[in-house]
């Protein structure tokens, strides 16, 4: 069976991608999140601790086994070197993962969410990709509101992702989500009715493409 029509959903840090992504999930949509993926990866026992601990010490293993979020952050956005090595080590494990759940999507369509989509090497073959969006000062603003970062701390991850003018020019729809949760959900729903009429088209053409019936 060939995997369903499938969107992309991306955007900077704090731009509401999370809350999104809930939202198409209210709707029944399949969503998978590589950041969930990565996180049951890098537990106690994940299937990518070896290697981590391999590449780079006890110093980034927390008490229990697993990785040290904030040690290994400091680290991979003080050097792009580290940063580099620790997505060779999930990236590859991650889209083995995300690819076994595209392929027991029940929805029509599925929502992959992708943080670092624009910042990947490999960029996963998508049908539509979808920019949250909003200015840098809003993310700035919501991100400390909701960690314990300082303001240059945000700054640091900010400038390691791509800029927000990379991600609007790739982008299919975009959403600038600077208003209410309610506008968002609206948005979504928009959506949610559009990628089901192109998901619609997309499966047929699975079934009744070239040299079918």
């Amino acid at each position: 069976m060939p995997n369903p029509y499938t969107v992309v959903l991306t955007g900077g840090i704090g731009s509401g991608k999370s809350l999104a992504a809930e939202m198409f999930a209210a709707l029944g949509v399949t969503v998978i999140d590589a950041d969930a993926i990565a996180h049951a990866l890098t537990q106690s026992g994940g299937a990518a601790m070896p290697a981590i601990r391999a590449a780079f010490g006890d110093a980034v293993i927390d008490a229990s086994g697993a990785l040290d979020r904030a040690a290994m952050r400091q680290r991979a956005f003080a050097d792009g070197a580290v940063r580099q090595r620790l997505e060779a080590i999930l990236h590859p494990l991650i889209r083995t993962e995300s690819q076994a759940q595209l392929a027991r999507a029940a929805s029509p369509y599925a929502v992959l969410v992708i943080p670092l989509y624009f910042e990947a090497a490999q960029r996963r073959p998508a049908d539509r990709v979808l920019v949250i969006d909003c200015a840098e000062e809003v993310q700035l603003r919501r991100v400390m509101a909701r960690s314990r970062l300082n303001v240059e701390e945000v700054k640091r991850i900010m400038a390691a992702q791509v800029s927000r003018a990379t991600r609007l020019a790739g982008a299919d729809d975009v959403v600038l989500n600077e208003a209410t949760e309610e506008d968002l959900r609206r948005a979504v729903e928009r959506l949610h009715t559009q990628y089901r009429g192109l998901a619609a088209t997309h499966n047929k053409g699975s079934v009744t493409g070239p040299g079918g019936l």
